[in-house]
């Protein structure tokens, strides 16, 4: 297995950087970036193939309509969540017109479906 992989990014190679500057005098390139894979599996996600988050947009925009039709998606995704608990706060702090700074937090817990998996 190869040592390295070739970004995946379309615009990889147009990107004026001199670690991309390649060739002999007279006939220079820009050449896409290659990545090295090592042992330790790093890099890893998506940095696997791809040199950096503008190849890997650029790539997700030119390929997203052919991405999404390997597994469409036609009915939307649930996780069951306890009953949001609102809880009120008060700081110490008071404004100047004598109202005290208060803020609301929203706690939502997510439903343990685990052990329901047979």
């Amino acid at each position: 297995m190869s040592e390295h992989v070739w970004c995946h990014g379309p615009s990889c190679h147009t990107y004026v950087t001199t670690d991309r500057v390649r060739g002999t005098k007279g006939s220079k390139v820009l050449r896409t970036r290659k990545i090295k894979i090592n042992n330790n599996g790093w890099p890893s996600g998506f940095y696997k193939y791809f040199c950096s988050n503008t190849c890997y947009n650029n790539f997700a925009d030119k390929h997203a309509e052919q991405i999404i039709k390997i597994e469409p998606r036609h009915e939307p995704l649930e996780t069951p969540i306890e009953d949001p608990k609102k809880t009120k706060h008060e700081s110490d702090y008071t404004y100047s017109d004598g109202t005290r700074h208060t803020w609301t937090t929203t706690e939502i817990k997510k439903i343990d479906t685990s052990s329901n998996v047979g």
